[in-house]
C-alpha cells in the first residue's frame, strides 16, 4: 500500500513539476532535481534511493531506446565525426583526467578506484539541454550532437568503469582496457543490427494489431541489452544502436497506426521515466549526506572535492570542444572545394548511361551514391556548426542520474565508497543546475541562429510536389476507376493540396466510400515510396522527412482506421 501511495503521489507531482516548469520556461529536469531536495529533507519522507541494478538494467535501456529510435539514422551518420569524438575521445580525456585530479586529492583511494570515479563523471545527459535547445530554437545539428553524444557516451564510460573497478582486485593492463573497450563495441554493434532488424521484421507481422505490435516494442531494449551484457559487451551501445536500425527500418515495415501509437506510449514512458529519475536525484540528497557524516570525509570536505571535479570537467569539455570545431570547420572547407567539381561528376555519370556496356544496376548504384554524397556536402555547407555553436556544446556536458547510478556501482568496501558517491551527486547536481540554468542566457547573449526556417519551408513544399507526383503517376493506372472517385482522390491527396484549396465534403458518405477509400490509399502508398527514396538519397533534412512522413502517418491511419470493419 505505500509503495503505490508513493507512486502515485510521485506521478502526481511529476505532472504538477513538468506543467509549473513549461509555464516558468524552466527546463522539467531542473525543477524536478530542486524539488526532489526540498521533499528529501521534510520530516517523515522516507528514504527513496534507487538501486544501481535498477537504473542500469530496468530505467537506462528504455530510455536509451526512447531517444535512438527517434534520432534520424542519416543525422547520426553525417555527425559521426563529432558525436563519436565527444562520446569516446572526451570521455576518455576526462576520465584519464579526472583519475588524476582524485588521486591527488584524495591519495589513499588508490589509481584504480580514481579512474573509476573519473570514469563515472564522465557521461553528460542530454536531456535538459535538449529541452532547453527545442525551446530557444537551437539548429537541429546541434541538438543531434548534443543528443548523439548523451545516447553513446555511456557505453564508453562504462566499459572504462568496468574494467576500473576490475583493476581494483587485481593488475589489469592498458591494453586489457584497450581490448575489453573493442571488443564490447564490436559486439554491442553487431547485437543491436540483429536485434533491430529481427525486432522489426517481427513486428511487422502483427501490422494489424497494434496492441500486440506495442507491447513486443516494451521489451526491445531489454532483448537487446541482456544478451549484450551476457557476452561481456556494452548492453547501453546494444539498445542505442537497436533504437537507431528500428527507427530507420520502421516507417518500411510498419503500419502507419502502429508507428503513430507506439511514438506517443513511448513519450509517454521516457518522460515519466526521466522525471522520475530526476525526482529521485533530488530526494537521494539527504540519504547521502546522512552516509557522508558517518565516513572518514566531512560533507564539507565531499562539497569541496565535487565542486572542484565540476570545475575540471567544465574546463576539459570546453578546451576540447576548440579543435573539434576546428576539424569540421576543415571539413566544410573541403566540401566547399568540392561543389565545382559536382558537374563534372554529373557529367561523367550521363555519359556512362550512354554506354551500353554499363550494367544499369550499376548506374544505379552509382547514382544513389552521387546523389547522397552530394547530399552530404549540402548539408556541410547549409549546416555548419560555427564557434557559436561550439560555446554553446561546450556549455551542455550537463551530468545526469546515469553518473549516480553509476557511482553506487562501486563495490562495497571500496576506500571511502560513501564520499566518492556524494562526489559523484555533487558534479552531476551542480552541473545540471549550473549550466542548465544558464544555459539559455548563453544561447541568447551568443544569438545562435536556428536553422532557416524559408529554406526548409522551400524544401518541405518541394517534397510534398514530389510525392504529389509519385501519387500522380500511380493513380494515372486506375483506368478501371470511376472518373468522379478518380477526382476526389486527386483532390484529398497531396496532388490537390500543392495549392490551397477550400473545405471539402466528407468522403465517408460517398456513395462510393469503399473505392474512394481503397484509392486513397493506393495514392498514399506512391507517396510513401517516393519519401522512402528522397530519404535514401539524402536530398532533403531529417526534419523535412520527419514533417511529411507525420502527414503521411496521419492521414494513413485515419483511412485504415475507415477501412477497418470493427470501426464500423
Amino acid at each position: 500500500m505505500q509503495y503505490t501511495l508513493i507512486a502515485v503521489i510521485g506521478v502526481a507531482s511529476i505532472v504538477a513539476v513538468a506543467a509549473f516548469s513549461k509555464r516558468l520556461g524552466l527546463a522539467a529536469p531542473l525543477s524536478l532535481v530542486v524539488v526532489g531536495i526540498v521533499i528529501g529533507y521534510i520530516p517523515g519522507v522516507p528514504d527513496v534511493v534507487l538501486g544501481p541494478e535498477v537504473m542500469l538494467a530496468g530505467v537506462l535501456p528504455p530510455l536509451l531506446y526512447a531517444g535512438a529510435v527517434n534520432i534520424p539514422a542519416q543525422d547520426f551518420r553525417r555527425n559521426i565525426k563529432a558525436i563519436t569524438g565527444l562520446a569516446v575521445l572526451l570521455v576518455l580525456v576526462t576520465t584519464a583526467g579526472a583519475a588524476v585530479l582524485f588521486h591527488f586529492l584524495i591519495p589513499d583511494i588508490g589509481w584504480a578506484t580514481a579512474f573509476a570515479l573519473g570514469a563515472v563523471i564522465s557521461p553528460t545527459d542530454a536531456v535538459a539541454a535538449t529541452s532547453v535547445g527545442r525551446r530557444l530554437g537551437l539548429p537541429s545539428r546541434l541538438l543531434t550532437v548534443v543528443e548523439g553524444e548523451s545516447l553513446a557516451n555511456d557505453a564508453t564510460s562504462l566499459v572504462l568503469l568496468r574494467s576500473a573497478i576490475a583493476a581494483t582486485a587485481g593488475a589489469v593492463s592498458l591494453w586489457h582496457v584497450a581490448g575489453d573497450f573493442v571488443y564490447a563495441v564490436v559486439i554491442a554493434t553487431v547485437v543491436g543490427i540483429v536485434i533491430g532488424i529481427v525486432n522489426v521484421r517481427i513486428r511487422g507481422r502483427f501490422t494489424d494489431d497494434t496492441v500486440l505490435n506495442t507491447a513486443i516494442s516494451f521489451v526491445v531494449p531489454f532483448v537487446a541489452y541482456l544478451p549484450a551484457e551476457e557476452l561481456g559487451a556494452s548492453g547501453v551501445l546494444a539498445v542505442v544502436v537497436t533504437g537507431v536500425v528500428t527507427g530507420h527500418m520502421a516507417p518500411r515495415h510498419l503500419s502507419a497506426r502502429n508507428r503513430v501509437t507506439e511514438e506517443m506510449n513511448w513519450r509517454t514512458i521516457a518522460f515519466l521515466l526521466e522525471s522520475a529519475v530526476f525526482l529521485t536525484m533530488g530526494l537521494s540528497l539527504e540519504h547521502l549526506v546522512d552516509e557522508v557524516r558517518d565516513a572518514q570525509l566531512s560533507p564539507g570536505q565531499g562539497l569541496l572535492y565535487g565542486l572542484i571535479a565540476t570545475a575540471f570537467v567544465i574546463a576539459v569539455r570546453a578546451a576540447f570542444i576548440v579543435p573539434l570545431v576546428g576539424v569540421l570547420r576543415r571539413d566544410e572547407r573541403r566540401a566547399r572545394q568540392i561543389v565545382p567539381h559536382l558537374d563534372s561528376m554529373q557529367l561523367r555519370l550521363d555519359r556512362m548511361a550512354e554506354r551500353d556496356d554499363v550494367n544499369p544496376r550499376k548506374q544505379a548504384y552509382l547514382r544513389r551514391r552521387f546523389r547522397r554524397a552530394a547530399a552530404d556536402i549540402e548539408f556541410e555547407l547549409n549546416e555548419a556548426l560555427g564557434w557559436r555553436g561550439g560555446v554553446v556544446l561546450a556549455w551542455s556536458g550537463m551530468r545526469g542520474a546515469i553518473t549516480l547510478a553509476a557511482a553506487q556501482t562501486l563495490p562495497y568496501g571500496t576506500p571511502f565508497r560513501a564520499e566518492l558517491i556524494f562526489i559523484a551527486f555533487v558534479v552531476a547536481v551542480t552541473t545540471l543546475l549550473l549550466q542548465g540554468l544558464t544555459l539559455p542566457l548563453v544561447i541568447r547573449w551568443l544569438k545562435v541562429p536556428g536553422d532557416d526556417t524559408e529554406r526548409l519551408q522551400a524544401e518541405y513544399t518541394q517534397l510534398l510536389t514530389e510525392l504529389a507526383d509519385a501519387a500522380e503517376s500511380r493513380l494515372t493506372l486506375a483506368s478501371d476507376v470511376d472518373p468522379g472517385v478518380l477526382e476526389r482522390v486527386r483532390a484529398d491527396s497531396l496532388i490537390g493540396k500543392r495549392d490551397a484549396v477550400g473545405d471539402r465534403p466528407d468522403p465517408d458518405h460517398d456513395r462510393r466510400r469503399d473505392e474512394y477509400l481503397a484509392l486513397r490509399l493506393v495514392a498514399l502508398r506512391a507517396e510513401r515510396g517516393a519519401l522512402l527514396r528522397a530519404r535514401s538519397d539524402g536530398r532533403y533534412s531529417s526534419d523535412t522527412l520527419a514533417a511529411a512522413q507525420r502527414r503521411l502517418d496521419l492521414e494513413e491511419t485515419r483511412l485504415e482506421i475507415l477501412t477497418d470493419p470493427m470501426t464500423e
